[in-house]
């Protein structure tokens, strides 16, 4: 399980999670409305525990907040919105 919440390192134009002693991170690209999610990585030990999902709802959280529009680039967060219909109006 995750520890702590997600945060956005600006400096690296991600978005990070601490697991169980890694890192789970969304690389970002942004543009003046949205942010562009370009890839995602968990640690590959913590793979198949929902970190992952933890990752990018805490972003679109995060994302929702500045009052931008995401972008799906990379395939987790395609799916991740597909099964998150709610999460329509988010998208850019």
């Amino acid at each position: 399980m995750a520890t702590g919440g997600v945060r956005d390192n600006k400096a690296l134009s991600r978005y990070e999670l601490d697991a169980e002693g890694g890192l789970a991170f969304a690389n970002y690209r942004r543009t003046p409305s949205a942010v562009i999610i370009t890839h995602t990585e968990t640690p590959r030990s913590l793979r198949g525990h929902g970190i992952a999902s933890e990752l990018v709802e805490g972003a679109l959280r995060l994302i929702r907040a500045e009052g931008l529009k995401v972008i799906a680039g990379c395939g987790f967060v395609v799916d991740y919105l597909q099964k998150h219909p709610e999460l329509d109006d988010m998208v850019g």
